[in-house]
């Protein structure tokens, strides 16, 4: 497996480089484009955005028919990576949870009546989206086979009624994909619905309050009482709603890894230019072999990640659901960041503590990454099915 980038996905991923140097760190620098979410606010976000586009730097998972650059998810590794350098940079080019997720789903399994009604305005940015899956106890979290939520169906219609909470996005999003059970097959009980925000029958019931910083619309609430959506909006099939999940969750966890791994580095890279002028007792603080160590096993660790996750993408664009290799990467690199921002706000003292670097906005950030799109636990859980099930097999080569 050779990770080399073609010389076109080389290009790309210098020239998204410079438009966050240029572009999108200078915005996260002022105090002012910071909303009460602490994320950037919308009218601040549409002018670089509209550079991003014209730059060709746009939805780099998207078909180029909507406006996107399609392409594979090796290119995607690199590319998100350097557009998290900044906080607000994979916002900046469209490639950010949970639109980044929804776009990839539908790319692949929407109608094109459904591409065109549901898709094409989030690869052009017009509108935003949000994924409904996960409901309060003792509904469905981890296990989508404990989904309460129930899509009735009624002549042309489904009639949905249920609760979710958590729903990233939600609050300001247009389109919505919604999974429901419709039947009790383990198997084929759960269908993904389409509908938009402008429908009756549901309401976001509150946004819920979080350690924080918040993606833009939070996340929320949501109560359904009698959302009715016509049978054109199903997506893919009646009782394809775990497929639908897993078409559409591997890749996702597998992009959070690759902005993850931007900030580790962002972390490392505020580090390390503080330690290089502080001094101390006679001594800078990049002298000290103590330091060397600190920053020595970050930057282990993020190598670790980084090839943990170009494997999986790599798995992925064969064509392989690169279940282990997504889990692999996913816990490893959750792990990373979290330590990587812990480090580095250690290096800089009171000041990383502090709001004058984001190294304590990338600090929370990252204590969630344990937890989203599976909890590392799950995960572990998964490897260790896969190893019992494989035998010394788990580890073939190729």
């Amino acid at each position: 497996m050779d990770f080399t980038l073609s010389s076109e996905h080389e290009d790309i991923r210098l020239r998204v480089r410079a438009f966050i140097e240029k572009e999108v760190l200078p915005l996260e620098a002022d105090p002012q484009n910071f909303s009460e979410h602490e994320n950037i606010p919308e009218e601040r976000l549409k002018p670089v955005r509209e550079k991003a586009k014209k730059a060709g730097l746009w939805a780099p998972q998207s078909p180029k028919e909507f406006g996107g650059m399609a392409l594979p998810i090796v290119a995607w590794a690199a590319i998100y990576e350097e557009a998290a350098r900044s906080i607000f940079g994979p916002l900046a080019i469209n490639c950010m949870a949970p639109d980044d997720g929804n776009m990839n789903l539908l790319s692949k399994v929407g109608t094109p009546a459904q591409k065109e009604w549901f898709l094409r305005p989030i690869v052009e940015g017009k509108v935003r989206s949000s994924f409904v899956m996960t409901e309060p106890h003792p509904g469905s979290g981890s296990d989508p086979g404990m989904m309460l939520t129930r899509a009735e169906k009624k002549n042309d219609r489904y009639v949905i009624r249920g609760r979710k909470w958590f729903i990233t996005g939600a609050d300001g999003a247009a389109h919505f994909i919604l999974i429901a059970r419709t039947s009790d097959d383990a198997r084929r009980g759960l269908t993904a619905f389409l509908y938009h925000k402008g429908q009756p029958g549901w309401r976001i019931v509150r946004r819920i309050p979080i350690m924080g910083p918040e993606e833009h619309g939070g996340h929320c609430e949501l109560e359904f009482d009698g959302l009715e959506v016509p049978m054109e909006n199903v997506l893919m099939n009646e009782g394809d709603g775990l497929r639908v999940t897993q078409i559409r969750l591997g890749p996702a966890r597998l992009t959070h890894c690759m902005r993850w791994l931007g900030w580790a580095k962002r972390c490392m890279e505020i580090a390390q230019d503080y330690v290089a002028k502080r001094e101390g007792f006679g001594i800078k603080l990049a002298d000290r072999e103590s330091i060397q160590i600190k920053l020595g096993e970050v930057a282990h660790q993020i190598e670790i990640g980084r090839l943990l996750t170009m494997h999986a993408a790599w798995k992925l664009d064969q064509g392989s659901r690169a279940r282990k290799e997504v889990s692999m990467a996913k816990v490893s690199v959750a792990d990373t960041l979290h330590n990587a921002a812990d480090v580095a706000i250690q290096l800089n003292g009171a000041r990383g503590y502090s709001k004058d670097t984001i190294l304590e906005w990338i600090y929370r950030a990252a204590r969630a990454a344990r937890l989203v799109d599976g909890a590392s636990e799950v995960h572990k859980m998964v490897l260790a099915r896969f190893m019992r099930e494989e035998g010394r097999d788990f580890w073939r080569w190729g």
